[in-house]
């Protein structure tokens, strides 16, 4: 197994590619700490694997409390930290104007502050045990351009940035920091950005654009992003740090 006797934290862990993560990761055989802002979705992950394995954690990772205490408590839990995959995120304000301020911070806390804080916390369990693997969850709008997203996009790119710096900055103490930038996943999030306009027909077209620029022509798969994530916390990329992972069906190759 590829994560045999890991200790692992993962945000936003009761949904989507978050929970797809907490299972990859439990069934390589790490033990994981999941933090999610819904007790409900996480004590159905508890059951599905049992206390042992999984460690819920109720936290609202937009404020600096949440994100750095939540870490703090997983740490505590399960007695050290060898991965963190930092994966907590929402789409945020479709445009600029009139720009509803208080929905800004929240889109920028959440996506980056709370990937920084948690890293800024984890890193020195990490070099207490000898490295780790940090992994954020960035997106393809943080390689790109996003034209209905571009306050997501501008903190996505932040989130590579960010992965990149510490990956220099942590590679004396070896830990790892890698980005995974998944395409437009089907998950709850998806109707962010389609349907912010609460019209289904506009969403089913704004998703079929999207769909129509990708070459392998769908959406990525929650356990795609998950696999991605499950190969960069293991040893099988013990090389590989500062890297932006696309997981796009080749969106950003053109």
């Amino acid at each position: 197994m590829r994560l045999q006797g890991k200790l692992a934290i993962v945000t936003a862990a009761a949904s989507g590619m978050g929970r797809e993560g907490v299972r990859r990761f439990v069934r390589e055989g790490a033990r994981v700490a999941a933090i999610d802002i819904s007790s409900e979705a996480l004590n159905a992950l508890v059951a599905e694997f049992g206390p042992d394995k999984v460690v819920p954690i109720v936290a609202d990772l937009s404020t600096p409390e949440g994100a750095r205490g939540s870490i703090d408590q997983a740490v505590d839990a399960l007695g050290g930290a060898d991965i963190l995959w930092a994966h907590a995120g929402m789409p945020g304000p479709a445009s600029v104007e009139n720009l509803d301020m208080d929905a800004y911070r929240k889109a920028i806390d959440l996506n980056i502050t709370s990937a920084a804080l948690g890293a800024g916390q984890v890193a020195p369990h990490m070099r207490a045990r000898g490295g780790g693997s940090i992994i954020f969850t960035s997106s393809i709008s943080g390689l790109v351009g996003s034209m209905m997203s571009p306050i997501y996009s501008a903190a996505k790119w932040g989130v590579v940035g960010l992965g990149k710096s510490l990956a220099l900055a942590l590679a004396g103490d070896g830990i790892r920091v890698n980005v995974v930038c998944p395409g437009l996943a089907d998950t709850p999030m998806k109707i962010g950005f389609t349907g912010r306009s609460g019209d289904p027909a506009e969403a089913a077209a704004n998703e079929a654009k999207v769909v129509g620029a990708v070459p392998m022509g769908r959406l990525v798969k929650p356990g795609e992003v998950a696999d991605a994530a499950l190969w960069l916390a293991s040893d099988e990329a013990s090389f590989v740090t500062g890297v932006a992972l696309p997981v796009d069906g080749g969106f950003t190759a053109r």
